[in-house]
């Protein structure tokens, strides 16, 4: 038998205001998509924004339905939007933010299990890490240098 550590490195920004100007932009956008969100059931609103490597900026908010679980999380729909208006364009960073009807988020959100599957997969696909800057509505923002740091041990389709 071995022991092995896994460890996920992040970095930490006190807020928005830290960030490189750039990823502020994208940050932005990303809370103006939060605004759109449709979450009428949990009041919890999300907003992500992809930049791509063509660097058109493609947004994504969460959708949710009456009929639990059918509605879809922000990250989701901006990778999936992505695909289908950029095929085989690369991903470089992905911004994220949440916040709520109901309290105030004040610590980062970052992506839940099903959207880290399916963004490493993307991730794997094209052999490049995804930066990931994931923030409550206020507050500190986290930093991972690539999806698979918020996955270890993932599974992709060698797999299969």
């Amino acid at each position: 038998m071995k022991k092995i550590d896994v460890v996920a490195a992040a970095t930490v920004y006190e807020s928005i205001s830290e960030l490189p100007t750039k990823v502020q932009g994208l940050m932005h956008k990303a809370i103006e998509a939060r605004a759109n969100a449709y979450a009428p059931y949990s009041k919890f609103n999300v907003g992500a924004a992809l930049l791509l490597e063509n660097n058109q900026v493609v947004l994504g908010n969460n959708q949710e339905s009456a009929a639990y679980p059918s509605g879809m999380c922000a990250e989701r729909v901006a990778i999936w939007k992505a695909a289908s208006e950029y095929p085989g364009v690369k991903v470089k960073q992905l911004a994220i933010t949440a916040s709520s009807s109901q309290t105030k988020v004040d610590r980062p959100v970052g992506p839940c299990g099903a959207c880290r599957q399916t963004l490493s997969e993307y991730e794997i696909n094209q052999k490049e890490p995804i930066e990931i800057y994931f923030m409550g509505e206020i507050g500190k923002v986290v930093k991972t240098d690539s999806l698979l740091s918020l996955l270890p041990f993932s599974f992709d389709s060698t797999y299969l």
